[in-house]
Parts: structure tokens; sequence; C-alpha cells
């Protein structure tokens, strides 16, 4: 099966450790809503022992209707913005956050190719959304690569905005 076969690369082993640490050291919970990689970020959050210290849970939302009817996106939302875009991810944050009664919310969206792709979003468009305490905000994720490389960097890229977003306010709160 080669490259469709998704690995867990030392990097992501590194970066799920720590960033399992630092919610813990800081009593961070994580929840995750998932569109374009399909499960993938919740899997390599769950894969060290004792994530569930850390993990609260997520929901795979491939389709526009589990979008809504599952997490709670607005249609409306859904329909002017398109499932790719900041206000979807935002939103699937948001709700994957509360649904899951976890401290931050993050969630992926996107074009991973090799079809779907537009002129206004292309294969590899992805949408990575925040929710944390007061923030709320989505990064454009320009991705590159096959569809097994941009999943995986979008997870990468997940990883980091978590990281980053638990850090800084760790920092900025001291």
């Amino acid at each position: 099966m080669g490259e469709d076969i998704i690995s867990i690369d030392q990097n992501i082993i590194e970066q799920v450790a720590e960033l399992q640490a630092l919610c813990l050291a800081e009593g961070v919970t994580i929840a995750t809503a998932e569109s374009c990689t399909g499960g993938l970020l919740a899997y390599v959050l769950t894969e060290p022992p004792g994530s569930s210290a850390v993990y609260r849970g997520g929901v795979s939302a491939y389709s526009n209707e589990v979008k809504s009817e599952v997490l709670g996106v607005p249609e409306e939302v859904i329909k002017n913005f398109g499932a790719v875009s900041q206000q979807v991810a935002s939103s699937m944050a948001i709700q994957c956050r509360s649904i899951c009664s976890a401290d931050i919310g993050v969630s992926l969206t996107g074009v991973a190719g090799p079809g779907g792709g537009t002129d206004l979003k292309p294969i590899g468009t992805v949408w990575a959304g925040i929710s944390y305490r007061d923030q709320e905000y989505a990064v454009n994720l320009k991705l590159t690569g096959s569809r097994t490389e941009i999943r995986k960097n979008a997870v990468h890229q997940a990883l980091r905005l978590l990281y980053d977003t638990i850090k800084s306010d760790a920092t900025n709160g001291d």
C-alpha cells in the first residue's frame, strides 16, 4: 500500500510528547473536530500512554451534514462560506470544545486532493481553527504534496498551533 498508509513519524511523536507534557503541566484538555484529516489528529493525540489525561474526544466530520447536525456548525455558515473556510474552521473548534468540555478545541477542514480543488480553494487549502479561553481564530494553511502529505502536514501544523497557543497563554499568565 506504500504511501496510502499514514505512518507516525518521529517528528509527530516528539510533537505529541511535548504537547502532552505542556498540557499536563498547565492542566489543559484538548478536543478535536476534523474533516480532511478524517481522525488522524485524534489518532496521533491518543497514541502515547497517558493521553486520556489530556485528550477529551473529537468528531470526524467529513460531511457537511455531520458538521451541522453533530457539531452544530450553522448550515448558513457552510452555505455562505463553504466547508473549507475560516468561518467553518472556527465554528468547528468552538463546537468541539463545548461538546467535549475541553479547555481547547482544534479543527481541520480542507482540500487534501487529489480532486476537489478549485481556483479559489486549490488542493492543499486547509483551515485550522482554535478555540481557547477568550481566543478564537483560524489559520489558512497552504500545503503542498500528495493527499497523504497534505493530511500529515495539516496534523503537524495543528499540533504546532495547539502547542504555541497554550505556551503563549502560559507565558503571558506568569
